[in-house]
C-alpha cells in the first residue's frame, strides 16, 4: 500500500550472502525487491560488508526491514550447539547485518519480515535454537528442501495456523498452502517468540512476537516466490508496509 500522503517506507533488504554480493548475483533478490516494489515500498538493499558505523546511519533511515533467505546457515555455536554434518557454511558477514538491523528495528518498534533463513536468524537473535537438519532430525514424509528445475511451479503443503494469530487475519483463516525450500528449522522459539503455525510433522513454519509495541513475524516459506494473486503472500507483504506507513521513522515524517 502507499499512504494517502505519498509516502513510500523505504524497507532494508539485506544481501542473501556476502558472496553471492561480490559476484554481482542478483536474481534471487529481485524477487523479493519486485513484492515490496508492487505493495508500494522502496527496496534499499542493504550491502553486507558495510562497517558499523555506515550500516547504523542507513539504519536510521529505514522503516523496516525484510530478512531473506539464504543458501547459507547460521552457525550452530550462535546458539550453543556442534555443527551437524549436513549444516551448511555460514555467512559471518550476514549474520552481523541482520543481527544489527534486527537490534536497531526492536529498539525503534520498526516491522519485520523475516523470511526462511531470515526466520531462523531472528529466532537465534532472541535466543533460540536450530533443527540443523530436518530429515535427519525431525524423519517426515514432508519434503521440506524441495529444490525443483529452474522455472518449475514450487509444490507447496499444508500448514495450521493459530486461530487467534495476526498471520490467520493474513490468511483468512486457520489453513493455509506454502511453498518450502529448506533443510533446517527453528527448535526452541527464542524469547518473546509465539509459534502460530506449524505443518502437520510438527515443524515451526510460522512465528509472532509477543514482546509488544511492534510488528514482528517470521514465515518459513517463501512468500516473494508465491504468485501475485495469492492472498496471503500480499497479505504478509501489505501488512509490513502497512505498519511501516503507520510508523515512518522521525527523519522522514
Amino acid at each position: 500500500m502507499i499512504s494517502r500522503d505519498g509516502f513510500r517506507p523505504r524497507i532494508g533488504v539485506p544481501y542473501r550472502t556476502r558472496e553471492e554480493e561480490l559476484k554481482g548475483d542478483f536474481a534471487k533478490l529481485e524477487s523479493y525487491i519486485g513484492w515490496l516494489r508492487r505493495s508500494g515500498a522502496e527496496a534499499v538493499v542493504v550491502s553486507l560488508g558495510l562497517s558499523s558505523l555506515h550500516l547504523e546511519k542507513i539504519a536510521q533511515t529505514l522503516d523496516g526491514i525484510l530478512l531473506t533467505g539464504s543458501p547459507a546457515d547460521i552457525n550452530p555455536s550462535l546458539f550453543g550447539a556442534p555443527k551437524h554434518a549436513r549444516c551448511a557454511e555460514a555467512d559471518a558477514e550476514r549474520e552481523r547485518i541482520d543481527f544489527a538491523l534486527l537490534k536497531h528495528c526492536v529498539a525503534e518498534l520498526k516491522p519485520i519480515l523475516a523470511i526462511c533463513y531470515g526466520m531462523q536468524s531472528l529466532n537465534v537473535f532472541f535466543g533460540g535454537d536450530l533443527v540443523q537438519d530436518i530429515a535427519t532430525e525431525v524423519g517426515t514424509e514432508i519434503e521440506h528442501d524441495w529444490d525443483d528445475a529452474p522455472g518449475a511451479p514450487d509444490r507447496t503443503h499444508a500448514i495450521a495456523i493459530e486461530p487467534d494469530s495476526r498471520l490467520a487475519q493474513l490468511a483468512g483463516g486457520s489453513e493455509a498452502s506454502v511453498n518450502s525450500s529448506h533443510h533446517q528449522a527453528i527448535g526452541r522459539p527464542g524469547r518473546d517468540l509465539r509459534v502460530v503455525s506449524r505443518a502437520s510433522d510438527g515443524v515451526i513454519e510460522a512465528v509472532e512476537w509477543t514482546g509488544g509495541g511492534n510488528w514482528v513475524m517470521g514465515v518459513q516459506w517463501h512468500p516473494e516466490r508465491m504468485p501475485e494473486a495469492d492472498a496471503l503472500s500480499r497479505g504478509l507483504f501489505g501488512d509490513l508496509i502497512g505498519v511501516a506507513c503507520m510508523r515512518k521513522t522521525p527523519a522522514r515524517a
